[in-house]
């Protein structure tokens, strides 16, 4: 079976595919493309690790069926880039140290991306709730979650709590 798939990434590319029926989007990512930076966790959509956005959408990639997924917008932690400028988030993640081994940080920023978009955290209380399907076994939590609220801060979607 072939689809076409457009995917974005720091080249805004699009790309006719041969697809297996039974292949996920996120073997297809990886392997078919090689567009690595999307990460395989626990492959049973529980760690959030392999987490993408289609069509604005954060999805986990390790359930989806590439082949459900033909036509659609679909953005990596590689997508997120704009002519080599980092994501704001990216940036926040960078500034705020909200990495250690790295491995969740794709997911991590996508799911953030996503929740930003979605205009929904108005507390880092929020942040947290909406955030905890992201796994990760380093503890960087606290940072990730600085990471996100400063960009909502600059965007003036939230307003900087006291200090906790």
């Amino acid at each position: 079976m072939s689809m076409t798939l457009s995917w974005m990434a720091a080249s805004r590319c699009s790309a006719s595919v041969k697809v297996a029926p039974a292949t996920t989007l996120l073997d297809l990512l990886r392997h078919d493309l090689a567009l690595t930076g999307t990460k395989k966790g626990c492959d049973h959509d529980q760690c959030d690790a392999c987490t993408v956005l289609i069509d604005g959408q954060r999805i986990n990639s390790c359930l989806q069926l590439a082949v459900m997924q033909d036509g659609k917008a679909i953005t990596t932690i590689k997508g997120l880039s704009q002519d080599s400028a980092l994501h704001p988030l990216q940036a926040a993640f960078v500034e705020r140290n909200a990495l250690q081994c790295s491995y969740c940080t794709p997911g991590q920023i996508c799911s953030g991306v996503a929740l930003i978009e979605e205009g929904r955290a108005t507390t880092r209380e929020e942040i947290r709730e909406h955030m905890t399907g992201n796994i990760c076994h380093c503890g960087a939590y606290p940072n990730i979650v600085d990471a996100i609220e400063d960009v909502l801060v600059q965007r003036g979607q939230l307003m900087k709590e006291a200090a906790e």
